[in-house]
């Protein structure tokens, strides 16, 4: 079965990129220096900074080992290829929702990169895939465990 893809914007592409650098490069020198030192100290058996160091070593090449394999599996979306009148991929939309009676603003990206808490949505989720094509003034209706929500979408905009 193959892989789904990790559908990213280009944003999201060099944040990750970014990230293995960072952790390549410096986190893992930091973390061999870490173990270097507590390695010093002696006995080893009952060392917390070694065993601390290498938890967080194996922390780290986990993160390595996952993002190498996000972005073996990654497909860069060009937010430019859009139709600026519909939402979709790299569209930051501002929302009225009716329940809350407020506007609210979240940008579409895919799953890999969603964080709720910095207004980033992925286009798999219950809102995201309702909002999908979608143009201003329209209407969605989205069903959650505690209910049925309705958003009127109010603005498009390409960062």
């Amino acid at each position: 079965m193959a892989e789904k893809k990790n559908i990213l914007t280009y944003e999201g592409l060099k944040k990750l990129e970014d990230e293995l650098q960072e952790l390549k490069v410096n986190k893992r020198q930091e973390v061999a220096q870490k173990i270097k030192e507590a390695r010093e100290q002696g006995d080893l058996s009952e060392n917390a900074e070694y065993d601390a160091a290498k938890d967080e070593q194996r922390d780290i090449e986990a993160r390595i080992e996952e993002i190498e394999k996000i972005l073996k599996n990654a497909e860069v979306i060009d937010e430019d290829e859009f139709d600026k009148d519909t939402i979709n991929f790299g569209s930051e939309v501002v929302l009225y929702d009716a329940d809350m009676k407020e506007e609210v603003t979240y940008k579409i990206v895919g799953s890999t990169e969603a964080d709720i808490l910095k207004g980033k949505i992925s286009n798999e989720s219950p809102l995201g895939e309702k909002l999908m094509k979608k143009k201003v003034g329209d209407v969605v209706m989205v069903d959650a465990p505690d209910g049925t929500f309705e958003y009127k979408v109010l603005e498009i905009k390409r960062s």
